[in-house]
């Protein structure tokens, strides 16, 4: 699929465009001359993100939005519908990360990752799939994350809803099949992002082994971001960009009962501090 032939008008609508993956995207669209929606809870990133997208190409507009209210983006669609006649895509990126055990974790904590990493996809693509239906095209691309895949230790809250955007994904993928409107589920493993800017965990040990495992990660936002839009245009359903979570996401389809066999083991001899290359009393 060629998206701008599918999409002449080119408009897309990206939640969280503020930094991280969804600014790498905006500016992959930019590139390919699209109408970008920067929808974002912070004006300044926001705005930034949309003159970024000026400069390289695209037209970006900046959308306040706070992707926990449902009004923001009926109100959102409906400044859109009058600017540009609609979105042909809506990308649900917006998302936090967060460590701990699920008994320690305050439940303040489990509503605000629930509310944004899982209710947020909920909001936005209730607010689309009519317009999507009544015109009988549009796509979907839902960000979840690896952990929604493989549910690494100490990440319940994360993975949990993670895997929910996954589920949600894939019963979207056959529900809105007759209507023509495409889906995706986005699934990276760790890479140079922000994420940690809005981290919460039990214990500072947590918040340590996760910087450390954005730190070792090779690869760039903007590299998850062109393979997010060659998938797409190649409709691929899961997108995975690294080799790590291909490989991890392969084997627990195929050997699932050794797969969890195996990260018990290694989480429970503490293998993973050798991975990061520490040594666990800097992490205590």
């Amino acid at each position: 699929m060629n998206i701008n032939k599918k999409f002449p008008q080119k408009r897309v609508l990206i939640t969280g465009a503020g930094s991280g993956l969804g600014r790498a995207l905006a500016l992959e669209f930019a590139e390919m001359h699209w109408n970008i929606a920067i929808a974002e809870i912070n004006q300044e990133r926001g705005q930034e993100s949309a003159q970024l997208v000026n400069k390289a190409g695209g037209t970006g507009l900046y959308i306040h939005c706070d992707v926990t209210r449902p009004g923001d983006f009926v109100k959102a669609l409906a400044m859109l519908q009058q600017t540009w006649g609609g979105i042909d895509i809506l990308v649900n990126n917006a998302g936090v990360t967060a460590g701990g055990h699920m008994e320690k974790i305050p439940l303040e904590d489990w509503e605000r990752i629930i509310t944004i990493n899982m209710k947020s996809l909920i909001y936005g693509c209730r607010a689309v799939i009519p317009e999507f239906k009544k015109r009988k095209s549009g796509y979907i691309v839902n960000v979840a994350s690896s952990a929604g895949l493989i549910c690494i230790p100490e990440c319940i809250s994360y993975n949990m809803t993670k895997a929910a955007v996954i589920a949600m994904s894939e019963t979207l993928k056959a529900e809105l099949s007759p209507d023509n409107i495409g889906v995706s589920v986005v699934c990276p493993t760790f890479f140079k992002t922000n994420l940690m800017d809005q981290f919460t965990s039990t214990d500072e040990r947590q918040r340590k082994l996760a910087q450390r495992f954005f730190d070792k990660a090779g690869t760039s936002a903007q590299t998850v971001a062109r393979h997010v839009l060659k998938s797409v245009a190649g409709g691929r359903f899961y997108i995975i960009a690294q080799m790590d979570g291909k490989f991890m996401w392969y084997m627990k389809r195929q050997f699932p009962e050794i797969f969890l066999k195996a990260a018990s083991f290694i989480y429970r001899k503490g293998l993973y501090y050798r991975f990061l290359g520490i040594d666990p009393d800097e992490v205590q």
